[in-house]
């Protein structure tokens, strides 16, 4: 039906052609991470792939996001009116539920063909069986994800680290190495540094070139997982299974890369020890800022989240009689493991019970792709050569969303670029993907739709707020209530009158 090349290839086309200039990477300077959201359809005559006829499917973009950072906890807003998190995959699920608002608008005004259709109770719509949704992003996502193996045979796939955590392992555990104004640790390269691993006694010993570190800051998305300098290791083979997941085999595990993304509290917390003991895996994390702590969970805990209550969020649940899923997830070309994804984005709520009707832990399909993001930070670094000056990342975020109206939002520090102060809390001010824009869309659909024909949940009781909005999405809020107490109970959660607007 479809491979993983193809649904990158589609990505890296849609980000070439439809995606503007503005916000994208100043080359050989700047690089970026990308994410999307790829709607399939299948024809209805043909159900399933045979040797002779196989499944020809459509594939389009339907959201896409770039961005590598996020904002620090002083900077939030009790308004609604800024992107406290502007990571790739959650610009690209933002740019997703405004697609799918303007689908349950195309619905339920019967102007033209949707991708929902009427559900069996009144006022509530779902997904047109003959669709799918494909998550595709350029990189393993930040956080659990990102704790994965490094084997002694496998070439490093990014730049060369500069820092020495040989002598200086628990330089990662810090969460103020940031450096103002949202710039990357260890973006300054050199030359290719290569150490000697020191591997268990008996072992030839071979020499290593360290992978790019990458941490996962203030402002910044982990564009490859840290890969640590390698040094000495005394856990046995049994022990590193256990530490990192990862089957004993004929490949030996040295080391592990590593994610910046920081235990959230009342989590058990990294060793800091040296080696793969560094992490524990498994544990939710929280994106952190030098001075000034961010709320935003990392990416692998966000779309494990949404692999239990669906990409749609609390709002647009009103409207549907069952969440949107994702059915597959596809990652670029970058340093990858298959058991930690699977780890991260399923295997830590696969044992949730008693959840509502339509909720479940969905056996999300994994895959990787051999295409590299061109203005990934590996493939900038490896064309760059001896340019001058350091390589950091892009400041911008980019939105894109297969909207008739707006559909391109480039955003900086959480507000469209080029915002000034004193426009701040103004309707220029706002980003289309922003909590109190799609809070607006939200409501602009429900006066288009005539009160009695609006979901129950809607019209028991009277709603003003964007918290009330949430909290009355009742199917939602017990689902979300269980994934808390039965796997993320340690979940960062905003205050509630950051959500008081109206």
């Amino acid at each position: 039906m479809w491979t993983a090349d193809e649904i990158a290839q589609l990505c890296y086309e849609h980000y070439g052609s439809r995606l503007p200039k503005k916000g994208k990477p100043e080359p050989n300077h700047e690089w970026t991470l990308l994410a999307a959201v790829v709607k399939i359809q299948s024809p209805a005559d043909q159900a399933c792939d045979t040797h002779d006829r196989p499944v020809q499917v459509t594939k389009e973009v339907v959201s896409m996001g770039t961005g590598t950072k996020c904002i620090g906890q002083s900077k939030m807003r009790k308004s609604g009116d800024i992107l406290n998190d502007s990571h790739a995959e959650v610009i690209a699920r933002r740019s997703f539920q405004r697609y799918l608002l303007h689908q349950l608008q195309l619905a339920a005004t019967l102007k033209e063909d949707s991708i929902f259709v009427p559900g069996t109770q009144k006022g509530l719509w779902k997904l047109r069986p003959d669709l799918i949704f494909v998550f595709f992003s350029s990189h393993t996502p930040c956080g659990d994800a990102s704790i994965i193996p490094m084997l002694e045979f496998e070439d490093q796939p990014c730049c060369p680290v500069i820092r020495d955590w040989a002598n200086n392992p628990s330089v990662e555990a810090n969460s103020n190495l940031e450096a103002p104004g949202y710039e990357r640790i260890c973006e300054d390269l050199g030359s290719p540094v290569t150490k000697k691993a020191k591997l268990k006694p008996g072992t030839t010993a071979k020499k290593v070139t360290n992978g790019a570190a990458h941490p996962h800051s203030l402002g910044k998305q982990e564009g490859d997982p840290i890969s640590p300098g390698i040094n000495s290791c005394n856990l046995t083979v049994e022990e590193l299974a256990a530490v990192t997941r990862i089957a004993p085999g004929s490949a030996k595990v040295i080391d592990i890369y590593r994610t910046g993304a920081k235990c959230v509290p009342g989590e058990a917390g990294d060793s800091g020890k040296p080696g793969a003991a560094f992490h524990q895996v498994g544990l939710l994390r929280v994106k952190p800022g030098r001075g000034d702590r961010t709320c935003s969970m990392s990416c692998s805990d966000k779309m494990a989240r949404w692999n239990v209550l669906g990409c749609q969020g609390a709002l647009l649940m009103h409207f549907l009689e069952e969440p949107i899923y994702l059915s597959a997830v596809v990652i670029g070309k970058c340093p990858y493991s298959q058991e930690a994804m699977q780890r991260a984005l399923i295997g830590r709520c696969q044992n949730l019970s008693a959840l509502p009707r339509g909720f479940g832990v969905q056996e999300l399909k994994i895959l990787q792709s051999d295409l590299l993001f061109e203005q990934s930070r590996c493939a900038v670094q490896a064309k760059r050569a001896d340019s001058p000056g350091r390589l950091v990342p892009c400041g911008a975020a980019i939105s894109w969303s297969a909207v008739p109206e707006q559909p391109l939002d480039v955003t900086a520090g959480g507000f469209p670029q080029g915002t000034t102060k004193k426009i701040i809390g103004s309707l220029q001010a706002r980003s289309q993907i922003s909590k109190v824009e799609l809070f607006r869309s939200f409501q602009k659909l429900l006066n288009r739709i005539a009160r009695d024909k609006w979901p129950d949940s809607l019209r028991v009781q009277k709603l003003d707020t964007y918290q009330e909005y949430k909290e009355a999405a009742s199917s939602y809020q017990e689902a979300w209530g269980t994934l808390r107490k039965q796997a993320f109970g340690s979940w960062i959660r905003n205050p509630p009158d950051y959500h008081q607007f109206k």
